[in-house]
């Protein structure tokens, strides 16, 4: 299988699957979350590869959706799709965080740089997350005049709670690689250049344990996750396409834009 805004691939049973866009932060365009969503399938297919370590190529993990191809651009109202057909382009992110989540195999987020918006969810759909020290997160969603969807509230209020959830959300306002850690967001914080040697010490611990109860141990959480917050993302990609298009919403992401000089430049 080919990829082009990714690099995938497998060595016994660790897997790599590496956004390579670095050249935009490595910013989810819809080509980028329908590859995800296929590389999941790609590891899903091969039982030997047991741990799958999930990262981005150059300055940053991920920069968020691409606010210069915005994933659910091909779903405007003029296009001349069904809304059987727009409906779909506006369930991506979900369908790709559900595939990312769902892998069979253990999944270790190692990130670095930013992590915004929906690179924050891939993230979240991870198993496991180390964290360099100079990662800083946000989520701009709100200020975008948009909702944070692709499974993003649900996940966060499963990992740490409604109260913390809005805040940030509601907020958008950043916060770095030490809280992260405090708030549950990720579960181990090294220095930037001890980032690949902390992800490859979790690799390793987890391939020394027995299959078959770590892969019930994934499983169990899960279920017990979705016990606490529900399933309830399976609609947010229709919120998502009845906000992103109003003319609030197009001017609040105008504003956003202006306000970072994002229109010229590549820096979130």
């Amino acid at each position: 299988m080919g990829f082009s805004a990714l690099e995938v691939g497998a060595a016994g049973p660790v897997g790599e699957l590496v956004l390579a866009r670095p050249e935009r932060l490595n910013a989810l365009s819809a080509t980028t979350l329908r590859e995800l969503r296929d590389a999941a399938r790609w590891f899903d297919a091969r039982p030997e590869v047991r741990v799958v370590v999930v990262r981005g190529r150059g300055r940053s993990f991920c920069a968020g959706a691409d606010l210069r191809e915005p994933p659910v651009a091909e779903a405007r109202p003029e296009s001349g799709l069904s809304w059987s057909e727009r409906r779909e382009i506006g369930q991506l992110g979900h369908r790709m965080a559900t595939a990312v989540e769902e892998m069979r195999a253990i999944t270790v987020a190692s990130v670095h740089g930013h992590v915004i918006g929906g690179g924050l969810v891939l993230m979240l759909a991870c198993d496991l997350r180390v964290a360099a020290a100079d990662a800083r997160f946000r989520i701009p969603e709100v200020e975008l005049g948009i909702p944070l969807a692709w499974g993003g509230i649900p996940r966060l209020v499963r990992e740490i709670g409604p109260s913390r959830t809005r805040d940030l959300v509601m907020t958008g306002r950043p916060f770095d690689a030490a809280e992260a850690l405090a708030l549950g967001v990720v579960n181990r914080v090294a220095e930037p250049d001890q980032l690949a040697d902390a992800t490859r010490d979790l690799v390793d611990a987890l391939l020394e344990r027995p299959e078959v109860p770590l892969a019930i141990t994934k499983e169990h959480v899960a279920a017990v996750a979705r016990s606490i917050a529900g399933a309830t993302a399976f609609a947010d990609g229709d919120a998502l396409l009845a906000s992103v298009f109003d003319p609030e919403s197009l001017e609040a992401a105008r504003r956003y834009l202006g306000a970072r000089g994002l229109r010229d430049r590549d820096d979130r």
